[in-house]
């Protein structure tokens, strides 16, 4: 277990890079093993969860080797449709493997997956694909075995915009015969960057980004390089930590494109915001304007983002309202902001934030990944002295964050417990 010690109220100034997107390395190193050569995958952001995927992929037999933020995959002895379970429980993207093994080998033994505890994600849409694409899908033990003669392209209707299931599907169907459509497919940027990385291969990927996602499958992929998307929630959290601490903080290597919901809402909030090229400029107000908020799937406001806005709205002059639409228990961030002074009510999957003159620094425990982001971003503005415990979840979805915060002027130090 590690910890990580916030001295609060400096205000943060400067510069700050984004590294690659979490959501899609986690999508586009698995896919890789579609190729028959290899792939170099670049701006990987090293963090927990794309270590962990690179030992899966070694374990099945693929040739893996990382150099910076570049991986090397190689399907040289690539020849297992057995993902190993103890690897497989540690992250919640290794659902991913059902539809690279499948589409692979026509066989996949995948166990259920890990990840942070937000409430139940169930993978049903995703069976629902594979079973439409031809494949006998079933769960016994933990497991899911999914087994095809051959997989043959259809039509699939999402029964919601499911990220898991779309690209789970857009993998499965890349090997398949003839076309597959998706529709009511989920429209993430993540999405469009892996379905970027199939054409590059070969496959022959049409509509991502939207909601009807046609895919046409081909019998061979090729070796390709492939460059990841910058993170939009690691820059929507440095976003809003600028925002919490009345900061003036240039965030670099984003696509503004993709932290427009972001952008909206803080500026609703008080925030002054300029936007140029490949950088936002982010002002914060002394103290920040309450403001309503639902989360919705993109191009709405992202559940990833919630819960550091919650701190931000903490120390806001007047009550915000955030509504959660996506999962159940994604407010488990809540009562640690309580222990620092935050007067937040829950409701059901709403949260009636009144914000207060100050939060003052407590010992904190994390929850899961984004529920971290939101304890460091109260940290940073509370009074006092802070103690995040559970640093090893943030550390799954953030690479270096403590080294960025201190070249904002954070008085931030890493412990091990």
């Amino acid at each position: 277990m590690s910890r990580l010690v916030i001295r609060g109220r400096n205000r943060l100034l400067g510069e700050v890079t984004v590294g690659g997107s979490k959501n899609s390395s986690v999508a586009v190193v698995p896919a890789a093993l579609l190729a028959d050569g290899k792939c170099v995958i670049d701006n990987l952001p090293m963090i927990r969860d794309v270590r962990v995927f690179a030992q899966i992929l070694s374990d099945l037999g693929a040739s893996v080797s990382i150099e910076g933020n570049s991986m090397a995959i190689a399907p040289n002895g690539f020849s297992s449709h057995v993902a190993p379970y103890d690897l497989v429980k540690k992250l919640r993207a290794s659902y991913y493997l059902m539809g690279v093994l499948l589409a692979k080998f026509g066989r996949a033994e995948v166990g259920l997956p890990g990840g942070c505890d937000i409430g139940p994600r169930p993978i049903d849409q995703h069976l629902k694909g594979f079973r439409a694409l031809g494949a006998e899908a079933t769960v016994e033990g933990g497991v899911v075995r999914l087994h095809a003669k051959k997989l043959v392209g259809a039509p699939i209707y999402l029964d919601i915009p499911s990220v898991g299931a779309t690209i789970n599907i857009m993998l499965a169907a890349s090997r398949a015969e003839g076309t597959t459509i998706i529709e009511n497919a989920a429209k993430e940027p993540h999405v469009v960057d892996l379905a970027n990385f199939l054409n590059a291969m070969g496959a022959r990927v049409l509509g991502a980004g939207t909601d009807v996602v046609r895919v046409r499958g081909v019998s061979k992929m090729n070796a390709a390089n492939h460059s990841v998307i910058p993170d939009d929630m690691e820059a929507a959290t440095f976003m809003m930590a600028a925002v919490a601490t009345s900061g003036d903080v240039v965030v670099r290597n984003v696509i503004t494109k993709h932290l427009e919901p972001i952008t909206a809402k803080l500026k609703e909030a008080g925030a002054v915001i300029t936007e140029n090229g490949d950088y936002v400029r982010v002002q914060g107000p002394e103290r920040p304007h309450p403001i309503n908020v639902k989360t919705l799937p993109y191009p709405g406001f992202p559940t990833d983002a919630q819960q550091p806005l919650v701190s931000v709205l903490a120390r806001a002059d007047g009550v915000s309202v955030v509504q959660e639409s996506m999962y159940d228990n994604r407010f488990g961030h809540v009562n640690e902001l309580v222990r620092m002074g935050a007067n937040i009510k829950v409701e059901g999957r709403t949260a009636i934030v009144e914000g207060v003159p100050k939060l003052v620094g407590a010992p904190v425990k994390v929850s899961d990944l984004r529920a971290g982001a939101s304890l460091i971003i109260a940290g940073l503005s509370a009074h006092g002295v802070t103690e995040v415990n559970g640093m090893e979840i943030v550390q799954r979805g953030y690479e270096m964050m403590p080294e960025k915060l201190r070249s904002l002027g954070a008085d931030v130090t890493e412990e091990d417990e």
